[in-house]
């Protein structure tokens, strides 16, 4: 994105991206948000600099911090399931405030709508995660629950470049996403409901 006065689409972009990726990865979205601030790599416009604060060296290091341990605990089987149950309004929270940063709406109802849809965006990628997850947690080896975190840190760190420099393309790709976390998140309660014998 550039210095200059970014269009809807890419404040859009931008907004559904970071909300997706909070839904997923909370701690390493502040972070890198904040350290590409801090580097000079995402030039914000004048009504994105609300966001400066995440560039804050305090706030840096305690979302460093949690992303360090979030990285830990989401490669151990159980331990991940119970992370994320911890993170299940805290994520979503997280998400609305950070999309209503991004939008930056001077109308109140626009401010509603922003920080309603980023928590919602988050709220449904931190579904699809925990309930996949719970899913993955049946199985008794732990390769497969190491690979799903690898895969959703690849996933978070690419998404979080594209949204970057690429907003609307990242929202594009967030928006996909974000419909395979809703059916991932069904596809785990039907799953669940047969294993348990729910049905």
């Amino acid at each position: 994105m550039t210095a200059t006065q970014p269009g809807i689409l890419e404040i859009l972009g931008l907004a559904a991206s970071v909300s997706l990726l909070a839904g997923w990865r909370l701690y390493v979205t502040i972070f890198a948000t904040g350290l590409a601030m801090r580097l000079g790599a995402i030039p914000l416009p004048e009504h994105l600099a609300a966001l400066q604060v995440l560039g804050n060296p305090w706030v840096m290091g305690v979302a460093f911090t949690a992303a360090l341990v979030e990285f830990l605990a989401d490669k151990v089987p159980w331990i991940d399931s119970l992370w994320d149950t911890v993170h299940t309004a805290i994520r979503p929270l997280g998400g609305a405030l950070l999309a209503l940063a991004v939008v930056d709406a001077q109308s109140p109802v626009w401010q509603v709508v922003a920080f309603l849809l980023g928590g919602g965006a988050a709220l449904v990628a931190h579904g699809g995660k925990a309930s996949a997850r719970a899913v993955i947690n049946t199985s008794p080896e732990p390769v497969t629950n190491i690979a799903a975190s690898t895969a959703e840190d690849v996933a978070t760190g690419g998404l979080l470049a594209l949204a970057f420099n690429f907003p609307v393309a990242a929202g594009a790709i967030a928006l996909g996403l974000l419909g395979l976390a809703l059916w991932l998140l069904l596809a785990a309660r039907a799953f669940l409901k047969r294993l348990f014998g729910l049905d």
